[in-house]
């Protein structure tokens, strides 16, 4: 079976942007890796550069997230501040490698998209 040159190999790591209440949620999802953090990066920029009170990254349907990617969530995070970064529903291998890479401690993780968007600020 051939292949169409023109269509990607992979789906593209940001799948939607909404705003909620002053919040962006920005939803991410497949393989985050070193191939595609530069596109993880600049929607995060765009985010921060928004204006937005918080940005709550909405992980439900990362499937698979590397080193190079998860710098990319510290990054914004250190350019942004705490409280104002969140990560919500992370499955089950992503909350294993934020946990193992130790990141759980410096980034805060909500179970939900809703549960990030009702905590304090």
């Amino acid at each position: 079976m051939e292949t169409d040159a023109t269509e990607p190999l992979r789906e593209p790591p940001v799948r939607g942007r909404e705003q909620r209440n002053g919040t962006i949620v920005l939803r991410l999802a497949g393989e985050l890796d070193l191939y595609n953090a530069d596109e993880i990066r600049a929607a995060l920029d765009d985010a921060i550069g928004s204006g937005a009170g918080r940005i709550v990254v909405d992980m439900a349907e990362v499937e698979f997230v590397d080193s190079t990617a998860l710098g990319v969530l510290i990054e914004a995070r250190s350019r942004v501040g705490d409280n104002r970064l969140l990560l919500a529903a992370p499955g089950v291998e992503t909350r294993r490698t934020l946990e193992v890479s130790g990141l759980d401690r410096h980034l805060t993780v909500h179970a939900s998209v809703e549960a990030a968007l009702a905590a304090p600020s």
